[in-house]
């Protein structure tokens, strides 16, 4: 009885860590793709029992290296705008810094009561990417000034947001750099890629220190999201992006929803 016990927890450990992997896999691939990679990982998390805030901050470190290589194919972009740049940095610092204490310091009850929701609003901005983009990129500037303070707010709430949970930060980001500054998309999405690395390297540097992260998904999880990222890519082109970005919206409604009805 003891054997078929120990035989049992090998088992599904082994399953446990499969799931994870391919999940990693699937969002690394998913991101070089649609986007909306997270909403694949983190249930993965949840799944396999960790708790809402360990599965987020295990996310977010697992994610990282996915963000660290989208930076790369953009740098020239990135250098030809430097100074701004560095301004929108260091509003993303900040921003990023006051997410992870949000996190750490609210009673992890708050945060297991928002998942459900907060999954449901990084799906919808999968969902209307496309017509956000549209509409902010031909949003007419107003006053300078107040076209500035405007986008300074809303990248430090991005950020603020993104280091809190993550999901949609780019749709997110892209969306607000295109509303407020006229330029090239092309240029705004690598702008975009530098303050999500950005995010993404505050929030997991601190809750390395701070968080309950689970190591032991970090270590199967992050190579498998960056091989999706890199291999990955090409089987999920064979799905079309629409047919891919539809289906990882469905999955992250139904996703909310099961969450949302057993929470």
């Amino acid at each position: 009885m003891l054997r078929f016990t120990l035989v049992k927890r090998i088992l599904v450990s082994i399953a446990q860590d499969l799931l994870i992997l391919l999940a990693a896999f699937g969002a690394g691939a998913v991101n070089a793709v649609a986007g909306g990679g997270s909403l694949i990982s983190f249930p993965a998390l949840l799944a396999v029992g960790l708790s809402p805030i360990s599965a987020n901050v295990t996310n977010s470190i697992a994610v990282w290296p996915g963000y660290a290589g989208s930076v790369i194919p953009y740098r020239h972009h990135i250098a030809a705008q430097k100074k701004r740049a560095e301004q929108l940095s260091a509003l993303s610092i900040t921003g990023a810094i006051v997410g992870t204490i949000i996190l750490l310091k609210a009673p992890p009850q708050v945060f297991k009561v928002l998942v459900p929701y907060l999954i449901f609003a990084a799906t919808t901005l999968l969902l209307i990417q496309k017509q956000m983009l549209s509409f902010f990129s031909k949003k007419s500037l107003t006053h300078p000034k107040s076209s500035k303070i405007s986008l300074n707010s809303g990248i430090f709430l991005a950020s603020a947001y993104g280091s809190y949970f993550g999901a949609g930060l780019g749709i997110m980001l892209l969306s607000i750099l295109a509303s407020f500054i006229h330029d090239d998309l092309q240029r705004l999405n690598g702008l975009k890629t530098l303050l999500s690395l950005i995010i993404a390297t505050i929030g997991s540097a601190i809750y390395a220190v701070f968080a309950p992260v689970s190591w032991t998904a970090v270590a199967i999880m992050a190579p498998a999201s960056l091989f999706g990222g890199y291999f990955g890519a090409g089987i999920a082109r064979k799905l079309t992006p629409r047919l891919l970005k539809l289906s990882v919206i469905t999955f992250g409604y139904v996703i909310g929803l099961i969450i949302l009805f057993k929470g």
